[in-house]
């Protein structure tokens, strides 16, 4: 049996990825100090903080491109700067750096010969959403016609782990979707995802878990849902007599907003500002209470630790 079909029966929650205890420097700058972090087979785990968190370090030292100066890395279990370990995955990262004159469907057949087992060219074309312009040399293509053939080159071995940096950067909407679609796909067949995004909705609509860094170190490890009920804050929606720019003064509010009659308002203490609201404006109707979205969960989260690392 080969080792690419070995890599694809690990069953769901087998571990596929590791790090424990990491650090690593770049001259004085502190990239990543004491990190721990799981990659599950099944599972789709998102790297989450502003940029110089440590998330491009994470992932160079997962793929075997850079080397800890403490703490242990595993990959499939071995060393990811092992070649043959590393034929395990399959990496898409910002920059492709391909050769413009080759064509789509030469770039991805010539991937496909790196690999023991790759995928039929045409499912990877589809799965890539490539089909219409397999043709077509690179250098031709748009940027997100660009980033779906990288994309494919990741995928095109059947990798046991798929790494991918800022995916759907360049992606209109609907080419977003679909992306996710294939990347759910990929992941309910035991695959194992490690994705970074600034795109906040798409981790909370893709990850089975976040790892939120920042200042090199890991700040939180949850569900999505865990890391918004992590943050101490609401969103409040209500018709009010009291205009934004006046709740907009009060400490407690983050931000103010009126659309359509209905004020909606972000607070991290929303006990004390609900309390303040209420007896401000007794004509106070149609009163919600719901929770932060991820992005602003984020921002409670790391703003605090921002500080403290600067």
């Amino acid at each position: 049996m080969s080792n690419s079909i070995a890599q694809s029966e690990r069953p769901a929650g087998a571990l596929l990825a590791r790090l424990r205890g990491v650090s690593k420097a770049y001259g004085a700058v502190q990239a990543l100090s004491a990190a721990d972090l799981d990659v599950s087979a099944g599972e789709v785990l998102a790297l989450l903080g502003a940029n110089g968190a440590g998330k491009s370090t994470a992932l160079g030292l997962l793929t075997g491109r850079l080397s800890a100066d403490a703490g242990r890395v595993e990959l499939l279990g071995g060393d990811p700067r092992d070649p043959a370990i590393r034929r395990g995955i399959g990496v898409m990262l910002q920059d492709g750096g391909l050769a413009d004159t080759l064509r789509v469907g030469e770039h991805v057949r010539l991937y496909s010969g790196y690999y023991p087992d790759p995928r039929p060219l045409a499912e990877t074309l589809a799965l890539a959403g490539l089909e219409d312009i397999a043709k077509r040399p690179y250098g031709d293509l748009s940027g997100g016609q660009q980033r779906r053939v990288q994309f494919a080159l990741a995928i095109c071995g059947r990798p046991a782990l798929l790494v991918v940096d800022e995916p759907t950067v360049g992606l209109d909407v609907e080419a977003r979707r679909n992306f996710w679609a294939v990347l759910r796909q990929l992941r309910n067949e035991g695959t194992g995802i490690v994705l970074t995004t600034h795109y906040l909705e798409e981790a909370d609509a893709l990850a089975d878990r976040v790892l939120l860094l920042a200042g090199g170190r890991v700040l939180a490890e949850d569900t999505p849902a865990g890391i918004k009920s992590r943050a101490a804050g609401k969103r409040l929606r209500a018709r009010t007599a009291i205009s934004p720019g006046t709740l907009s003064g009060w400490p407690e509010v983050r931000s103010a907003s009126l659309a359509e009659g209905v004020t909606e308002l972000v607070s991290y203490d929303a006990e004390s500002v609900l309390r303040r609201w209420l007896a401000n404006d007794e004509s106070l109707t149609e009163l919600e209470v719901r929770p932060l979205s991820l992005e602003e969960a984020f921002l409670s989260l790391t703003a605090p630790a921002l500080e403290q690392f600067a």
